[in-house]
């Protein structure tokens, strides 16, 4: 294998549980994943839905980073439209400062929500949020990088709390002005294929223009894949029935929380046609260790990534771990040295 495996966890909501349960489970699946072997473990950015807890990736990376060792934790990722980018500096400067050498910071353009939850997160509501991501994106990495001109008038402010430690950032993204961005400014790029499954050509332009417009010989892509694993292909399908479910109804506006396998097997076999047509929308990996594992490679042929992320998405949290152990498994990751 010539990739690495992390794990993307948007801090699932199964239905009769609760947000706080969900919070408390992905501090255990982390714990996990650093025994199993995974390189990094990010933590989504959700406002408003009933299916996903994670709405505030900062403190419950700093809640992982405590509970594990090594494993690397950063934002998959902080939705930097609803903030001062000042602000993510400085508390990412302080994580950073709290778990050296282990904090990512990756990056997002989209809202993470629904448009009136967004504007719900505005502090000024007179008006509509500008779309300035791009000089967002540029202020931060001049407070991370302490790169402002020395006459700017926000030098000064570059002297973030945790220096001399800073996060590694990462720009997110699902489409062609992400990878654009990404290699603008020559940050490694990760790409939400579970989101939009064609994004290989963005990644190979990503890689054609950091290499031209910085001069990185090899630039960094993660392609974050939807994936379940079990003993077998027909457990692993019945597994993936619940995140089925959601996603169907999502794409008609609707927001559930995850439901159990009995409830979504029942309901896709009523709508083979709604799950057919998200199929073609949503590309998830499903199988027994040996299919998925095929599956993952060619994931990563696609791509060319250095790194596959996966993102699993279960009504039974047993289950969830498990499928993380048999990929770990399948790949031998924990027994490297």
């Amino acid at each position: 294998m010539s990739f690495r495996l992390s794990v993307l966890d948007q801090s699932p909501v199964c239905q009769g549980s609760t947000g706080a349960e969900a919070l408390r489970r992905s501090v255990d699946l982390a714990r996990f994943a650093d025994t199993l072997g995974y390189t990094r473990y990010w933590v989504a950015e959700h406002h408003g839905t009933p299916m996903l807890a994670g709405a505030s990736p900062e403190i419950l990376i700093g809640a992982i980073a405590g509970a594990t060792s090594r494993i690397r934790v950063g934002s998959g990722g902080v939705m930097l439209p609803h903030y001062s980018p000042l602000k993510v500096a400085e508390v990412f400067s302080v994580l950073s400062a709290l778990h050296p050498n282990r904090i990512d910071l990756g990056l997002g353009r989209a809202a993470g929500t629904d448009p009136l939850t967004a504007f719900a997160l505005q502090r000024d509501r007179r008006q509509a949020g500008p779309d300035d991501f791009p000089q967002q994106l540029a202020e931060l990495l001049a407070y991370l990088d302490d790169a402002w001109p020395r006459e700017h008038r926000f030098a000064r402010l570059a002297a973030l709390p945790g220096r001399p430690e800073c996060p590694t950032p990462w720009l997110l993204g699902s489409s062609r002005d992400s990878g654009r961005w990404a290699a603008e400014v020559g940050l490694p790029y990760a790409f939400a294929d579970f989101i939009n499954p064609t994004g290989a050509a963005i990644a190979r332009q990503y890689r054609e223009a950091c290499s031209r417009e910085t001069g990185r010989d090899v630039p960094q892509v993660i392609a974050a894949v939807s994936a379940i694993c079990a003993e077998t292909d027909e457990g692993a399908e019945r597994l993936a029935a619940s995140a089925r479910m959601v996603f169907t109804l999502f794409h008609q506006g609707q927001f559930i929380q995850v439901p159990s396998v009995d409830t979504a097997v029942r309901f896709l076999d009523e709508r083979a046609g709604a799950s057919d047509a998200l199929g073609r929308r949503r590309r998830m990996v499903v199988g027994a260790p040996d299919t998925v594992r095929r599956g993952l490679e060619a994931v990563a042929a696609d791509y060319g990534a250095d790194e596959i992320m996966i993102v699993t998405i279960t009504y039974d949290h047993d289950a969830r771990r498990r499928s993380y152990e048999l990929i770990a498994s399948v790949f031998g990751i924990g027994s490297r040295p």
